[in-house]
């Protein structure tokens, strides 16, 4: 199989021509995703910015001041850092079973006095930069190689294994999806991921067994959620009927009953998006989506322009990132799979997904800046 991304000779830029070269639209459109939002949080609080619109705008405040730093800087020190930084992200989620905060029943968190931090957010960005390290790496002609698999797939299962032992599925799942989909866009053929899905259907009887017993009441709730409906299918019964009470174009702004009086639990963070579609209906729903739809569309136009393998799997990662991130919490919200405890991007409040996301664009836009760039055999050096 060809590669979906093939390498394309250097180019060195002062900090004008990368303004120049940095796509506002893309920042734009970002940002009238984060307005919505904001404004969703300010519906959620019943007319007020405060708890969580005032944090979140200045989140988003520090998120841009990040997404500019990393936007502006050299690629080719996140190409001598992705390992470093990978094997750091590695450390901090190994630390968060021995030292973590724990919080509703997992352990996610590392915590420094009154702050508190997951890992695995770091590592969501950790694990994009050490694939597309890797590939930058890698001869072409060495991709379909079996032996070339086991590098990658150890970079994306120990995190993986570290997150299930949270526990968090959600994010177990993130790394999986995130990982596998940059292999393929990097040339791993079609006939490895037909075996996985094989060993991944003979594997379910045993995964089964090594789920916690609220993960296995999530995945039974999840076919017939009427079984429970006060306990463990309370929230995906409120969220399909707050969605289907919006109708085609909603109750209005802060007029959503399900959510003003309470019978919609986590409104302001993991279920948002059913808050929105009850308040904004089906239009402001598809309007919504389509908005991360055009933002996806703008990555991988960015990713196809750049010159080096690890700039396009940059870009191409960060897009993995967003698709699985609306993919997973639309579809839970909407009763299409388990409910696991992923956010919508910018919209859910959350500092540490939020920075996670501004972050990750941010390795969008160094890419796209960064477009023309390509890497000598001495900058790449071995495999580690």
């Amino acid at each position: 199989m060809k590669m979906l991304f093939a390498q394309g000779p250097a180019v060195k830029l002062d900090l004008a021509k990368k303004l120049l070269l940095l796509n506002w639209p893309f920042l734009a459109l970002i940002t009238a995703i984060v307005l919505i939002g904001i404004a969703a949080l300010y519906s959620v609080a019943g007319g007020s910015f405060d708890p969580w619109a005032s944090r979140q705008v200045m989140r988003y405040c520090v998120g841009l001041a990040l997404l500019f730093a990393i936007a502006f800087s050299d690629i080719r020190w996140w190409l001598k850092g992705a390992y470093p930084l990978f094997i750091l992200a590695l450390f901090l989620m190994a630390l968060v079973p021995l030292i973590g905060v724990e919080s509703g029943g997992a352990r996610r968190w590392l915590g420094v006095g009154e702050l508190s931090f997951q890992p695995s957010e770091m590592m969501k960005i950790a694990l994009v930069l050490a694939i597309a390290r890797y590939y930058q790496w890698l001869p072409p002609e060495k991709i379909w190689r079996p032996d070339a698999l086991i590098p990658p797939l150890l970079m994306i299962g120990v995190p993986a294994l570290l997150a299930l032992t949270q526990p968090d599925l959600g994010t177990a799942a993130l790394f999986a999806i995130i990982g596998g989909g940059m292999m393929f866009l990097a040339g791993v053929s079609w006939f490895y991921f037909a075996g996985a899905i094989v060993a991944v259907v003979v594997a379910l009887p045993y995964a089964w067994e090594m789920l916690h017993d609220y993960q296995k009441q999530r995945v039974l709730t999840f076919i017939d959620p009427e079984t429970d409906p006060l306990g463990a299918g309370y929230h995906i019964l409120q969220s399909k009927i707050a969605i289907g009470s919006g109708g085609f174009s909603g109750k209005g702004f802060m007029h959503g009953t399900q959510a003003q009086l309470n019978f919609l639990p986590e409104k302001h963070t993991d279920f948002i998006f059913t808050m929105f579609s009850e308040e904004m209906g089906f239009v402001g729903a598809v309007i919504l989506l389509a908005l991360y739809l055009l933002a996806l569309v703008f990555i991988t136009f960015m990713a196809l322009r750049c010159r080096s393998m690890f700039a396009k799997l940059i870009a191409g990662g960060m897009g993995l990132t967003l698709f699985a991130y609306v993919f997973i919490n639309v579809a839970m919200v909407t009763g299409l799979v388990p409910v696991v405890g992923v956010p919508l991007p910018l919209v859910s409040y959350g500092g540490t997904s939020m920075l996670t996301m501004m972050i990750g664009f941010g390795f969008v836009l160094n890419a796209h800046v960064n477009r023309r760039v390509t890497f000598r055999q001495s900058e790449l050096g071995g495999l580690w």
